[in-house]
Parts: structure tokens; C-alpha cells; sequence
């Protein structure tokens, strides 16, 4: 259960300067506003007539404030992206700079090179200076113009570099491993009274992080998904028991896979991790792919990386440099018991496999992402400038809010199998609720 001090949000100080952005402060008249810093968004808009609403579980409303922490003459911002690649990336460098630039009059932004590594001087590798030039054209490309890396590295030195070049506005962009090593950064910037403010800015085409309706990037990825289920399922139909098996991204959470799925309306089965199968038995998985494919002659199935894990060989456990459990490759294997099924069974199966992985999280943004990225920017601005730290910008119920980071990387925001979108899932597939 939430308290209401969870919701809170770390403030540096008191805001001590106006602000220079040239807005309204009078309300009703039209003009685009100043947002007070007492403006809050429920936690839960839904609730039975007899329900008691709690204004205090409410989240702090993102926007620019009339007063603000820093002195834009004396600021100075540092970007980092981190971990994997996602659609959007070089629009939020892109729209920080210019709201920092133009907005604000911030004359120093640093690009860090390389993830956090980037940020230890013992790396070598040194930031890049972002000007107007810079960024001009950036938002066209996929990737980062920064690149990007995974595993933490030390707060202290982050802290003491940082220090040093008198950064005193962090935007970093990433997942959950991003947010934590931002959390211990401005949890080491506090011990030592030093005011830095750090505005993480949400990034997973997995759509895992809480208190975040969407993050950017995730419906580029769907769209390209999609892609792949059109192809998955022209190459099913075009042969005798064509089965298109598509891969897609997805370690804790079946985000990607439901929402492609929804999307395309070609898909014959999605699982999850959410959702545990069995592949053996009368209502095991491989016995109803295979009524499917005597009475239909083709299949497409959806497989989020992290499903069926249970189903396969024990391995060693190993962890990637962010400290992620390293999976077992389930669209390999559930290709392989699908063939030796089908093949005991004295039946032929033409499986088409795909894994489109690294393709859905490299391209170029497309418009609605385009637009999230440019709004996440702008308010993570906002945040820093008002002194705002140790907090990421949330989207929810289509407004933004301050989350503070403890409270962000506390859980994992799962497919629920008693949600709207599973049930929209299983009867767009016509799969069974459970493969048991």
C-alpha cells in the first residue's frame, strides 16, 4: 500500500529565482500557464461511489514553475543514455538541448559519451560540447548520437567528476539500471550538500517501468513488430503447415508482445511471462498448435523473450553488466519442440522463425514517439531548473507528473493476466486463457 510520503519529491531548495519563460500567471486568461507547485494528480482516478478519495496519494503535476532553483546564467546540464538502444533516443537529446538552450538560456550542455562510463574519467572518454549544429538533424536517426552502455559505476566518482566540471543538471535517460545508478547519484550528491539536480527521463521499449503510462519508443517498436507479424504471417500462409514463430523483446514483462499482437490482428498465440504454459499434454501449448494447423494450415505465434523459462534445460546462471539475469533463448528451443512434436506426430510443420529483436529498438522514432519524446524533454526541464532531484518523469492519465525514483525502481510493471489487454489478446488470438 502507497503512503503518502512515498509520493513525495526531493526539492534542492528554496526557488530563489523567476523564471525566464514568458508565461501567464493569471489563470483563465487564455494564455499558457505557469504550473503551481501545489498542483497534484490523483494516484487513482477510478473509484466506486462509495470509495473515499485521498487528495494526499496524489502525484506532484510536472510543468514550468514561475520560480525556479538555478540561475540559468551559472547552470550547467549534463545528458547520458544508457542501456539498450529504443526508438527516440537522439529526439530527447535534441529537445533537452533546445529547451535548455533556448527556453532557459542554459549556454552549457554537455553530451556524456558512452553511457555512465562516460562519466568516469578513468573511461577516457571525454563529453561532447552540444551546440545548435549538433543536434540540428539528429532526431531522423535511430540509435544515440551519445551511444549508450550498460553497468553501473561508482557514485562517489560520478559525483566527484561531476563535481569537478560543475555539472549541476543530470538528465539521465534509461530503464530501471539507468534510474538506480540516478537514484545513487543524487542519494551521494545529497550526503555531501552538493546541488544537483538529477531528472531521470524513461526509456524501455518493454513499457515496464510504474507509474509511467507509456515510455517512449514503445510504439515505434510496435509498429516495426508489427512489420515482422505481417511477414511472419505471409510466409505461414505460403507453404503446407506454415507455422511463423516471431521473437520479440520482453525479459519480465509481455508489453511488446500483447500490444504487437493487438495491433497486427494476425496473431494465432502469444505468450507471456506473465502467464506460465505447458507445452505437453492434451491442453498442453503443442497439442492445440497442432488442431490449429489441421483445421486452419497455418499459425503465427508471438513469444516475449522471458515466457517459458521453466520449460527449459537448467543453466549456470550468469548476469549481463547491468546485473540481469541472462535468459535462456526460448525462440530456438520452442522452434525445436515444435518440429519434434510435429515430427512424432508424423506430421509435416514449416517453421519460419524470426527474431527481430535488435531491428524493433534501433529505428528512428515515429510521430506519437516523436511527440512523447519531445514533452518528456521539455518537463524534465521544467523539473531541473525548479530544483527538482532524484526524480523521473512519469506519464499518467495523459498528464506528467514527478516520480520520485525510489518509488520507480521499487517494482516492475507486468502484463496483468486479469487485465483489459490480456483479454483483448486471447480474443484477438482465440487462444485459450491457459495451455495446461
Amino acid at each position: 500500500m502507497l503512503t503518502e510520503d512515498q509520493l513525495k519529491v526531493t526539492t534542492l531548495g528554496p526557488a530563489r529565482f523567476d523564471s525566464p519563460l514568458r508565461l501567464s500567471t493569471t489563470r483563465g486568461d487564455g494564455l499558457s500557464e505557469f504550473t503551481p507547485d501545489t498542483a497534484r494528480l490523483l494516484l487513482r482516478a477510478d473509484f466506486a461511489a462509495e470509495a473515499e478519495i485521498r487528495p494526499g496519494l496524489s502525484f506532484e503535476k510536472a510543468g514550468p514553475r514561475q520560480r525556479i532553483f538555478f540561475d540559468p546564467q551559472g547552470a550547467k546540464a549534463a545528458i547520458v543514455t544508457c542501456g539498450g538502444l529504443c526508438p527516440g533516443l537522439n529526439n530527447v537529446i535534441r529537445s533537452l538541448f533546445l529547451s535548455l538552450h533556448h527556453n532557459y538560456g542554459v549556454k552549457d550542455v554537455l553530451g556524456m559519451r558512452y553511457g555512465y562510463a562516460g562519466l568516469n574519467p578513468a573511461r577516457g572518454v571525454a563529453p561532447v560540447r552540444l551546440t545548435e549544429e549538433y543536434v540540428e538533424s539528429i532526431h531522423k536517426l535511430g540509435g544515440t548520437v551519445l551511444g549508450t552502455s550498460r553497468g553501473p559505476e561508482d557514485p562517489r566518482v560520478i559525483v566527484d567528476y561531476l563535481e569537478q566540471e560543475r555539472v549541476n543538471l543530470l538528465f539521465p535517460v534509461g530503464g530501471d539500471g539507468t534510474q538506480r545508478g540516478a537514484h545513487e547519484i543524487a542519494a551521494e550528491a545529497r550526503r555531501r550538500g552538493l546541488p544537483l539536480s538529477v531528472v531521470g527521463i524513461p526509456k524501455t521499449i518493454d513499457n515496464d517501468l510504474p507509474y509511467v503510462w507509456e515510455s517512449f519508443g514503445y510504439k515505434t517498436a510496435l509498429a516495426k513488430a508489427r512489420e515482422v507479424l505481417d511477414c511472419a504471417h505471409a510466409e505461414s500462409k505460403g507453404v503446407r503447415n506454415g507455422i511463423g514463430l516471431v521473437k520479440l523483446m520482453g525479459r519480465y514483462s509481455g508489453s511488446i508482445a500483447a500490444g504487437a499482437t493487438l495491433a497486427s490482428q494476425e496473431v494465432n498465440f502469444t505468450l507471456v511471462p506473465e502467464v506460465p504454459f505447458k507445452l505437453e499434454g492434451e491442453a498442453g501449448f503443442l497439442a492445440v498448435l497442432k488442431r490449429r494447423i489441421l483445421a486452419r494450415g497455418h499459425a503465427v505465434i508471438v513469444v516475449a523473450e522471458g515466457a517459458g523459462q521453466d520449460l527449459m534445460p537448467p543453466q549456470p546462471e550468469e548476469r549481463d553488466a547491468s546485473g540481469n539475469l541472462k535468459l535462456g533463448d526460448i525462440g530456438p528451443f520452442l522452434r525445436e519442440q515444435i518440429l519434434r512434436y510435429f515430427a512424432a506426430a508424423g506430421l509435416m510443420a514449416n517453421v519460419r522463425y524470426f527474431d527481430p529483436s535488435y531491428i524493433i529498438r534501433s529505428v528512428p522514432a515515429i510521430t506519437e514517439d516523436s511527440l512523447l519524446c519531445d514533452r518528456l524533454a521539455r518537463n524534465a526541464v521544467h523539473a531541473a531548473m525548479a530544483g527538482k532531484t532524484d526524480v523521473l518523469m512519469g506519464l499518467w492519465y495523459n498528464t506528467f507528473i514527478h516520480v520520485p525514483i525510489r518509488l520507480a525502481i521499487s517494482e516492475t510493471k507486468r502484463l496483468s493476466p486479469g487485465s483489459e489487454v490480456w483479454r483483448a489478446v486471447l480474443a484477438a488470438t482465440g487462444q485459450p486463457a491457459r495451455f495446461a
